[in-house]
């Protein structure tokens, strides 16, 4: 089993789970680097191919990714003012698992419904 314990801050700072996974993991971050699949994407966009986001949310996800190498954020001085997000490359080195990531889970999704119905009726 890999290491998944950590009794120490040096053991958090070293545990890529906690540092690399559990960032790029979550519903939000996931959705954002699989919209920039395609090429950099205006903010607007970027909310509208996401959809359920609100702007604080996609804002702060963007800055957390941008932070963290996976994306750039270049601004076009205008007029007007425009922003675009690109993925980086490890961004787009991290797109393929998550690729074959999502097409586990539009796989497995049909199990887990069924899996929730059962469970729910008991």
């Amino acid at each position: 089993m890999l290491p998944v314990t950590a009794n120490s801050d040096n053991d958090v700072d070293n545990c890529p789970i906690r540092q690399v996974l559990s960032q790029v993991t979550g519903k939000w971050q996931m959705l954002i680097i699989l919209a920039l699949e395609d090429g950099g994407l205006r903010f607007g966009q970027l909310k509208r191919t996401v959809g359920d986001i609100t702007q604080r949310v996609l804002t702060e996800n963007l800055r957390k990714l941008e932070r963290d190498g996976y994306l750039t954020r270049t601004v076009d001085a205008g007029p007007p003012v425009s922003v675009t997000y690109r993925l980086t490359a490890i961004g787009v080195e991290l797109m393929a698992y998550l690729k074959d990531f999502t097409a586990w889970a539009a796989q497995t999704h049909p199990k887990v419904r069924q899996s929730r119905q059962n469970f729910d009726a008991v």
